[in-house]
């Protein structure tokens, strides 16, 4: 599992020129579900993701998670995540690493749920869609998170 989560002033998800979700301060996380993938590492970062601190407290250090900052999450699906740009092997990623999508979506969606069980706010991109993503990125600020 890989993720790139990012911290946002604001993030809209479009599919088919639609807009599908989006979220005020908060952030945005793109996951990739790897094959072998479990339930328990699902829901270690859905725990991780909920208290990671990373927002400015009164005194601009970042001490606050998600939850204290009242900020959303943009949980988006991107399988692209578990790809691999190997040495020596041409200029096409391989995306071998990546889960089937029937149990990838089944570890996204748990991610979710067990976010909000935490108590924050979540809204998702459509899995398997083709996506535009519209950010303001919040200092910037990214990180990869693998489990």
């Amino acid at each position: 599992m890989r993720a790139l989560i990012q911290r946002t002033k604001a993030s809209s998800l479009y599919v088919d020129g639609k807009l599908i979700s989006s979220i005020n301060s908060g952030l945005t996380v793109f996951i990739g579900i790897e094959k072998g993938d479990t339930e328990a590492q699902a829901d270690y970062f859905a725990r991780k993701l909920a208290n990671l601190r990373v927002f400015r407290d009164e005194n601009g250090k970042m001490n606050l998670s998600i939850k204290q900052a009242g900020g959303e999450i943009l949980l988006v699906s991107q399988f692209s995540l578990a790809g691999k740009l190997g040495k020596g092997s041409g200029n096409r990623p391989d995306f071998g690493a990546a889960e089937l999508p029937e149990r990838a979506e089944e570890l996204y969606k748990r991610i979710t749920d067990k976010v909000r069980e935490e108590g924050v706010v979540v809204k998702n991109g459509v899995f398997g869609a083709h996506m535009f993503i519209e950010q303001q990125q919040d200092g910037p600020l990214s990180f990869v998170f693998e489990c």
